[in-house]
């Protein structure tokens, strides 16, 4: 296990328990979420290494890299993804207006980036997982590498860098936020969507929330906390709004995840309250998505 010994946001020491979370999906491991008292940022330490997360990812429990429609959250969310997806090509071709260039971070089995291929935009995809990085290559002939090529791409290539449910996954977390913005075009924009974990519904789910999804989930943004981060890096933000899929679907998991079997009712009455109150406070939505570009 790698344990840190300070923030990774602000750098300081004095940390302290918030939480302990346990694993549903795979290990059914326990393991702990801290928060920063300078700061407040909370993150999951002690956790896995780079070395040691792999096999946390491994169970059709975890559903984030595959194509499988079989079970109902398969269904759920392979349904959700095909209609999360044509909303995010809207939002991408709405906001970039630099050169149609995109990096999908986190690209997974594909699926967005070869919807933007499709439309227009040259694209190129990094992603950990040799699973998902093969489905991409061979469903969509794409062009897709581990991220350890982030490092080799040319400064300012790109016009659009993506994470969608990415960065909360990142080991190096200040060392790839850098790497990325080296590598934005000076008009472009960088697009991240990352669980809130000051949504509506934290509250009533508690350690059961499913969003903190341990230990794959490093880190537990709150809207301050990922401001605070792309600020360090020059990096301005001009837009946040919520994900609209991301209430009902997070609401499901955690009812299983509280009480031990799937309340579909209870999740969609839980959503459709956490949707309805973030509509006039968007920091209560499950899920935020974060517009950044250079700041002037």
């Amino acid at each position: 296990m790698q344990e840190l010994l300070s923030c990774p946001i602000c750098s300081g020491t004095r940390l302290q328990r918030a939480l302990h979370v346990k694993d549903h999906s795979v290990s059914h491991e326990t393991f702990q979420v801290q928060r920063c008292l300078e700061c407040s940022f909370l993150f999951t330490n002690p956790r896995p290494g780079p070395s040691e997360i792999a096999p946390y990812y491994q169970s059709e429990e975890y559903i984030s890299h595959t194509n499988s429609k079989k079970g109902l959250l398969n269904t759920v969310y392979q349904w959700a993804r095909k209609r999360a997806i044509r909303s995010k090509l809207g939002l991408l071709n709405t906001v970039a207006k630099g050169p149609k260039t995109l990096l999908d971070y986190g690209c997974g089995t594909g699926e967005f980036l070869a919807a933007a291929v499709q439309s227009g935009w040259v694209g190129a995809g990094l992603e950990p997982d040799p699973g998902a990085r093969e489905q991409a290559r061979h469903n969509h002939r794409l062009n897709v590498e581990d991220p350890s090529g982030l490092k080799a791409l040319p400064d300012g290539q790109f016009g659009a860098i993506t994470l969608w449910h990415v960065l909360e996954h990142v080991h190096e977390l200040q060392e790839t936020v850098s790497q990325l913005k080296r590598c934005l075009a000076s008009n472009g924009v960088m697009i991240i969507a990352v669980p809130n974990a000051q949504a509506d519904e934290v509250q009533h789910y508690g350690e059961h929330w499913a969003a903190y999804d341990v230990p794959r989930h490093l880190y537990h943004f709150t809207q301050d906390s990922m401001i605070r981060l792309m600020q360090q890096h020059g990096l301005a933000c001009v837009s946040v709004e919520g994900m609209f899929f991301d209430p009902f679907y997070i609401s499901l998991l955690s009812e299983r995840y509280l009480h031990g079997g799937f309340r579909p009712l209870q999740a969609v009455y839980r959503g459709t309250q956490t949707t309805w109150r973030a509509r006039k406070q968007t920091n209560l939505n499950s899920s935020l998505l974060y517009i950044f570009k250079h700041r002037e």
